[in-house]
Formats: structure tokens, sequence, C-alpha cells
């Protein structure tokens, strides 16, 4: 039987078998389970198909479409932040005449660590009791009382805004950077002999050169935001009263605390689906960011 096979397809069976082992059918398993009432201690219900109920269910389910639009603004906002001061880190890196290489390593520094280690460390610097940041602004006269960080729903949200931020906002400088180190200096020099100020220079000379770096950021860190739960799971556990539960961290509550897997693997292709769709959106927003280079350079 194997004499027929062609020796590269032969080399490649074993990682196929796994491949095959380890992702799609675990993958084709979930798909189905979505569409059944699924539950961990109930196996029998796996074999008990219910069509779209599941989907229907979490559509109309107040506290996914919560969930849901909570995932969108931590997505939108972090993103946008990252960006921001990724972009202005490059800059300055670029800018800088020594020590270009020490300052770059030190820019990947917040990569180095596990979501997992970033939020016990975030949730004992917002800890309203022993917590760094809440020591600091009594220790400078800015409140005499201590803030509830991880308490208080809003200000809950926002630290782990910050935690998300601090800890990727490196991906968007070391690619922008990349960018910066590849752009030619013809463009910037005559613009400069041209009269443009350093503003007008940036805006239509450098920016448009450094989008497509951007987008590509935004890409990889829409695919990590959209199932963000690490950070989220050790800072909040989703609270106070579910106020930052993200669609991953609810899948995770539904499938193992409510043993409700069949619900829980709807939920993640309904988060699938939201992960598809900035994908899709910021390669569209690439594509068009390369014709324009293209066109003008």
């Amino acid at each position: 039987m194997f004499k027929k096979i062609s020796p590269p397809v032969l080399l490649l069976l074993p990682a196929i078998i796994v491949l095959v082992a380890v992702v799609l059918f675990p993958l084709l398993l979930s798909f189905y389970s979505s569409f059944t009432p699924f539950r961990l201690t109930r196996p029998a219900t796996l074999f008990t198909f219910i069509g779209l109920r599941n989907y229907s269910r979490i559509l109309t389910d107040p506290v996914f479409l919560a969930a849901f639009v909570r995932t969108v603004v931590l997505l939108t906002i972090a993103l946008n932040l990252e960006m921001l001061l990724g972009l202005c880190l490059a800059l300055l890196v670029n800018k800088a005449t020594h020590g270009k290489r020490i300052l770059r390593t030190l820019m990947m520094f917040p990569m180095m660590f596990s979501p997992v280690l970033v939020g016990f460390q975030f949730k004992f610097m917002f800890n309203d009791n022993v917590g760094i940041i809440n020591n600091a602004l009594q220790s400078l006269g800015i409140t005499n009382n201590a803030i509830p960080w991880l308490i208080d729903g809003n200000l809950a949200l926002f630290s782990i805004i910050v935690a998300e931020v601090w800890s990727s906002t490196s991906v968007f400088a070391i690619l922008i950077l990349a960018g910066l180190f590849a752009m030619p200096q013809e463009p910037v020099e005559a613009a400069k002999v041209d009269g443009c100020t350093s503003w007008q220079t940036f805006r239509y000379v450098t920016w448009p050169f450094l989008m497509p770096f951007a987008f590509i950021a935004m890409t990889i860190r829409s695919l990590d935001v959209a199932r963000a739960y690490d950070i989220v799971k050790i800072m909040t556990d989703g609270g106070p009263a579910r106020r930052t539960e993200l669609i991953w961290t609810l899948v995770g509550r539904t499938a193992y605390a409510d043993a409700q897997m069949g619900l829980a693997n709807a939920m993640a292709y309904v988060s699938i689906i939201l992960s598809i769709a900035f994908t899709v959106y910021f390669f569209r927003k690439l594509a068009l960011a390369r014709t324009q280079i293209g066109a003008e350079w």
C-alpha cells in the first residue's frame, strides 16, 4: 500500500496525521457540538441535533450581547492606543543617535511576559489596598482614598485596557520601526527641499509609507484581543457583576462552570466570525495602502 505513495507524501504523512488528530478533528467536533445541547455532565446529549437553536439563543441573550459589544469596544480602544503609542515609540527610537540596539531590546521587553504574568502583575499594581498605583497617588496627594480599580465596573475595564496596551504596544512599535528602517530617504529630503514642515512631511510622506506596517500589526493584534482571556481571567474574572466579561471569558464560564459545551462552542464560533471580520477589514486596508504606495512611490 505504502509503495504506491510518493516519498514526499510519505514523509509528510506523520505530520498530516498529527494535524488531523490534534487540529482538524477537534475543530469539526466543536463545530458539530455547537448544533447540539451537549453538556459535559450528560455525554449522550452530544448526539441530539437541535439545529441553530444555540445560535438563536445567544443572539438574543443580553449577557452574550453585552460581552460581544464589550469585546468590540476593548478591541477598538486597545488597537488605537497601541498604534498611537507604538508609532510614537518607533519615531523616538528612529530619531535616537546612540543606543538604538539597546532601545529596540527594551522596547521588546513587555512581549517577553506571558499574559498570565501580566495579569498578575497588573492585578497587584491596581490592588486598592497594597497596589503601587494607589500608594503613589496617595503619596502625591492626588487622592486621599484608595481608588477601587478592580471593583468599580468602568475602572476595571480601564485597568484591563491598560494591561493590554502595556503588553502589546511593542508589536506596533517594532513593525512601524521596521517600516522606518525600510523607508527610502529621498522623498523625505525632497519634501524638506520643497519647504514642507515636519508635520506635512510626516502626514503626506512618512505615514503613507508606514500604513501597511501599521495594518499588519493591527491584523495580528486584532486576533489576539478578539480572543482575550488570560489577562481578564486573572485580573477580574469577568467581574464585578460581569462588567468586564468578554466573549472568551463567557465561553470558558459557560463551558466549564456551567458545563454547557454546545452553547459555549456556538459562542466561540461567533467570536471567530468577529475575528475574521476584523482580519478581512484590515487586509483590505493593507491592500489599499500598498496600492497607494505603488501609485505614489
